[in-house]
């Protein structure tokens, strides 16, 4: 079964790790979950990864009272921001959970484990 895992990270530090000059913290961080994902493409879990930009260069699009019209940033002033998504091929979700507990007990931030509706779905 697959797994998008969201991760969110608090909107100061995305401004950092994102720096011109990210903190050696932010690169601990990179490199271990860099040699996490070596792990899953090993097991053959992994699917891919990959890390979104900056919540104000997005566009929202939605529907309102004079039609649809799209908006520069977020849909909403965030205190936490979606950093990353990564897609595992598990076979349980126990699994997914015991590889997303892994990620956040080294990086301390919380990632929303989803799973992706396919043929053998099941809630």
């Amino acid at each position: 079964m697959k797994y998008l895992l969201l991760s969110y990270t608090p909107a100061a530090a995305w401004d950092a790790a994102t720096a011109d000059t990210p903190s050696e913290e932010a690169l601990a961080a990179f490199a271990a979950y860099q040699k996490f994902e070596q792990e899953l493409i090993a097991t053959g879990e992994f699917v891919g990864s990959e890390g979104l930009g900056h919540p104000v260069v997005s566009t929202t699009v939605r529907k309102g009272p004079d039609g649809v019209v799209a908006t520069d940033g977020p849909f909403a002033e965030l205190k936490e921001v979606l950093a990353s998504f990564a897609v595992i091929d598990v076979a349980s979700r126990e699994r997914a959970v015991e590889i997303v507990s892994r990620v956040v007990e080294v990086l301390g931030e919380p990632i929303e484990i989803r799973p992706i509706m396919g043929g053998d779905f099941a809630a």
